[in-house]
């Protein structure tokens, strides 16, 4: 059985190659956890945001081909940012809604020809574009045994705690099953604080690897994500082997490697 659960992720800064000007940007994307290897789920999806003073979603259309290596179409500008601050009809007490509404679903296998699957209703999501309102937790992990890790398939770090809730970073020094060649980095829930969690969290996170010799870190930062437990966010794809392991780069250095994370929670 071919299963899509899908989720909005909403890319408040987001630079087209080539241009300066920040956009607000959104994806679709989708839980790589339940994709099957040589499976395909091609999705045509309308993503918008909601003008109040028109009382309509104005947006665009668009489409994805998703399978096991492929979690998330492309972003889609939809606004650019300055614009979107400085307006009353998007912007309503630092509110902003975005949705995305599934127009088709065509899915198919190996074995099977391509079928429609039913498409679910309407996602809206009310998310903030500003971080006013958000709490900001700062984590630094160091590893001085990392090449002892380094055999494992997976490594944690110690629990922490951020907005009133315990977490942890995940890593797959060789990559989780949907990367490749590439070390994986994700932030978890902790499993004790899962059970409690009674709503969404709404996290933007930034996930470093530290240069120990140029500071030349490598960093990335994610748009806005809603937490809902079970799955770690993050990226299978975060940085080569061949790189990680390059004497030059700082990224390790001895048998030490350094991961800081940065994320913002709203409160």
């Amino acid at each position: 059985m071919i299963s899509f659960t899908r989720h909005l992720q909403v890319i408040p800064m987001h630079k087209e190659t080539g241009s300066e000007t920040p956009y607000v940007a959104l994806h679709l994307m989708t839980s790589q956890e339940r994709m099957v290897p040589g499976h395909t789920v091609h999705v045509v999806f309308e993503l918008s945001i909601y003008n109040h003073s028109k009382g309509m979603y104005c947006g665009c259309k668009a489409g994805c081909n998703f399978d096991f290596k492929n979690a998330h179409s492309k972003e889609n500008c939809l606004i650019p940012l300055q614009e979107l601050l400085n307006s009353s009809a998007f912007l309503v007490d630092d509110n902003c809604v975005f949705a995305v509404e599934i127009l088709k679903i065509d899915a198919s296998s190996p074995k099977k020809k391509a079928v429609v699957l039913q498409k679910k209703a309407t996602t809206v999501q009310n998310l903030f574009v500003q971080r006013k309102g958000f709490v900001k937790g700062t984590y630094t992990w160091t590893m001085n045994n990392f090449l002892e890790l380094d055999l494992k398939y997976f490594v944690r770090s110690p629990t922490f705690e951020a907005g009133g809730q315990k977490w942890y970073i995940g890593m797959y020094p060789r990559g989780d099953l949907y990367s490749t060649d590439c070390l994986s980095l994700y932030l978890y829930l902790d499993a004790w604080d899962e059970i409690r969690l009674e709503s969404k969290k709404v996290v933007v996170m930034t996930l470093s690897i530290l240069d120990q010799k140029n500071g030349k870190h490598l960093t990335v930062t994610s748009g806005l994500w809603v937490f809902t437990g079970g799955h770690g966010l993050g990226w299978a794809d975060f940085l080569r082997l061949s790189q990680l392991k390059d004497p030059s780069g700082g990224y390790v250095v001895g048998s030490s490697c350094i991961v800081k994370l940065d994320v913002y929670l709203m409160a």
